[in-house]
């Protein structure tokens, strides 16, 4: 069961981020594990966390939705989780997939108003209405709750009705234009690598400024969340753009194109890097599509898409899907992108900024609780 429940928190490893670019909702882990309603287990278990992940991207109708998860430094050490759990969350911490701070007060919603995110929680924030009023707001704050079909989260606020993505807030869009740099040593979220004398420098992870988090703001002083030092403007943070893969019709994995950091699209792209297609295609898109089959840079604020494949590949302006205005690539060939314009690598299989489409188009995304042992988790809702 050991090794099953490791393979587990794994799968939820790779739904976590803190780039602002990428996350969807923001949750503070420390009440999330405590579910314990959810499956009448120990008081505290990491792997409730998968359930809410599941949850969102079931809300969401998307597949590898990533949460931004925060959590008291408390956590790591508290003993209602295993010694094993415990270590995860050091390792999640360590590598900037989760964001430490020494006590939440209400920095999920600090963070979730700069996104312009939900935040994933059962507590109505009553304490918070007069200094974060949009906590009133339908869909705002969505809660896991149990049912007969499993956990699903509902608003806390609203009848469910459907409500448009919240804008970033002006001061997040001011704070997320510039790259910040913390004095304590070795912070991983706003570091710049370390001592790289050290033994250990090449161990250790940082995050790029492309995809730092919010800073915190205290007395209005753009603070470390996690030592809560004062951050020095280190400049301004390179331009990114957000695009989705869709195939047939679902949304399978969102990704950033920064500036300083073109991405390759394809089958299988090589050095484990850029965006993998071949767990999604079909036998026939597979001999299509090459290792590396497009690759998307941003410059001046214009993305640029190169065809890099063996077969080529072609843009659909406008995300028309008359062929007869699809402009063909063949290799080595580059074109401007429209904002509305699409990129595709075979039939079914395209590339496009995320905000084109908004629906996910999947009803059951793959769930990250797979390798759950069964004997863990009692049928929620009854």
């Amino acid at each position: 069961m050991r090794f099953e429940v490791s393979k587990v928190l794994d799968a939820i490893e790779t739904r976590l981020t803190t780039d602002p670019a990428l996350a969807r909702a923001v949750v503070d882990l420390s009440e999330v594990v405590r579910y314990a309603d959810l499956d009448g287990g120990r008081p505290a278990s990491l792997v409730r966390l998968g359930l809410l992940v599941d949850a969102l991207g079931r809300h969401m109708s998307e597949e590898n939705v990533p949460v931004y998860a925060i959590t008291p430094r408390a956590l790591l050490s508290d003993t209602d989780l295993t010694s094993n759990e415990r270590m995860v969350v050091r390792r999640w911490a360590d590598d900037g997939k989760v964001e430490v701070v020494p006590q939440l007060d209400d920095r999920a919603l600090e963070v979730a108003e700069m996104l312009g995110l939900p935040v994933l929680t059962r507590d109505r924030e009553d304490r918070f209405r007069a200094s974060r009023p949009w906590v009133t707001e339908p869909g705002r704050l969505l809660a896991l709750v149990s049912s007969q079909a499993g956990p699903t989260l509902v608003a806390r606020v609203g009848r469910g009705e459907v409500t448009p993505p919240a804008p970033r807030s002006p001061l997040g869009e001011r704070l997320l234009a510039r790259v910040w740099s913390c004095p304590a040593p070795n912070c991983n979220a706003y570091g710049s690598g370390g001592d790289s004398d050290s033994p250990f420098a090449d161990m250790r992870v940082y995050t790029s400024p492309v995809s730092q988090p919010p800073p915190a703001l205290r007395a209005g002083v753009p603070t470390c969340p996690r030592h809560g030092d004062r951050l020095r403007d280190a400049g301004a943070r390179p331009a990114t753009e957000v695009f989705s893969v869709r195939i047939d019709g679902v949304i399978r994995q969102r990704f950033a194109v920064s500036e300083d950091q073109a991405v390759v699209i394809g089958r299988a792209p090589e050095g484990g890097s850029g965006v993998m297609l071949g767990q999604w295609l079909t036998d026939e898109a597979r001999k299509w599509i090459s290792r590396g089959h497009v690759q998307l840079s941003l410059r001046g604020g214009e993305i640029t898409v190169t065809d890099i494949s063996m077969n080529g590949s072609g843009v659909r302006p406008g995300g028309s899907m008359d062929d007869d205005a699809r402009i063909p690539l063949r290799r080595e060939q580059s074109l401007l992108l429209g904002p509305d314009d699409v990129v595709e690598l075979y039939a079914g299989v395209y590339v496009g900024r995320s905000k084109l489409w908004a629906s996910g188009g999947v009803v059951q995304p793959e769930s990250v609780m797979g390798e759950a042992p069964t004997m863990a988790f009692r049928p929620v809702g009854r």
